[in-house]
């Protein structure tokens, strides 16, 4: 996935600005619409991939991560292109067939096919796996939306503007220096700029989600593909490996499987103690902040985290 640039070259895995879209438990399986052929919508390899990146600075876009050889995309496919169509340009559609394109599988931590995920501004948001009823990728959508308005991403790709929608509020000075220093790839700066508001204002909710964020990208952006195998392996081969624990965390968080950070770092806590012990609470307490404390994610972690611990 993309790092603190839009699909980094290295092909690291980024994360999105405002927090992971993930409403994974919604999914149900059910009979897909028919295809709507979308003009919103375009096949996707690892060559044109950069321009679909490029486009999520203007609208949020879809990805499909799928495979010919798999009925359950096809009918994914369905559902999401006549959705897309129905929102008249405010989304776009990239499909990616992972069998001729697996570095794109690849960088986004894809299992699965099919998988769907979301840009916005080249940084991903996971969505889901598998089919759901189109009400419910609605609702899917229905969020990516908010977290591209949350970000300045309000474009058409049809040009049309709604004229009733209220302007979005302009951020405090340093969250929008800290916002700009992230699109310049300067992820030192967004965290100073962070550091400075919550110095200002240390009840400032949002300076410490964006300063959690920024440490997550800063973590892992210098990690390739080679490097992230290489972490997984550790990890899987010592259990009592923290730096591996964690790092492998920080690429489940920024590839979508966040329960599955959280799990990791709670197995290690409930295993270990001393110094150890308390470094991987603290990393734990940061990634609950760069997801939301309000995700569910994060209360159902937070039990599992009070039960290792006591």
């Amino acid at each position: 996935m993309s790092q603190n640039s839009p699909m980094a070259p290295n092909g690291a895995p980024g994360i999105n600005l405002r927090g992971a879209v993930d409403l994974s438990a919604l999914k149900n399986r059910a009979t897909a619409a028919p295809s709507t052929p979308s003009p919103y919508a375009v096949d996707v390899n690892e060559q044109s991939f950069q321009e679909l990146v490029q486009l999520s600075s203007k609208v949020p876009v879809v990805v499909l991560l799928g495979s010919a050889r798999s009925h359950q995309s096809s009918v994914v496919t369905g559902v999401l292109e006549g959705i897309v169509n129905e929102y008249g340009g405010q989304l776009a559609l990239g499909r990616v067939d992972v069998d001729s394109s697996p570095q794109i599988a690849q960088a986004f931590g894809a299992s699965a096919v099919p998988t769907v995920v979301a840009l916005i501004k080249g940084q991903p948001v996971p969505m889901f796996e598998g089919e759901l009823p189109a009400e419910q990728i609605k609702e899917f959508f229905t969020e990516l939306l908010k977290v591209a308005a949350s970000n300045g991403v309000t474009g058409n790709l049809g040009g049309a503007q709604d004229p009733e929608a209220p302007a979005e509020p302009p951020l405090p000075p340093l969250h929008q220096a800290a916002r700009d220093a992230i699109d310049a790839g300067d992820l030192l700066l967004a965290q100073t700029s962070y550091e400075k508001a919550l110095a200002e204002m240390p009840s400032d909710a949002a300076a410490k989600v964006g300063l959690a964020q920024v440490h997550l990208m800063r973590r892992t952006a210098e990690l390739n593909v080679a490097d992230a195998e290489a972490l997984r392996a550790r990890a899987a081969g010592d259990p009592d490996d923290l730096e591996a624990t964690l790092s492998v965390a920080d690429l489940d968080v920024t590839g979508g499987h966040v329960e599955d950070a959280f799990a990791r770092i709670v197995k290690f806590i409930g295993t270990h103690f001393g110094p150890e012990r308390d470094t991987a609470r603290v990393r734990l307490l940061e990634l609950y902040d760069a997801i939301g404390v309000s995700d569910p994610r994060v209360s159902a972690s937070r039990q599992a985290l009070a039960r290792a611990l006591f």
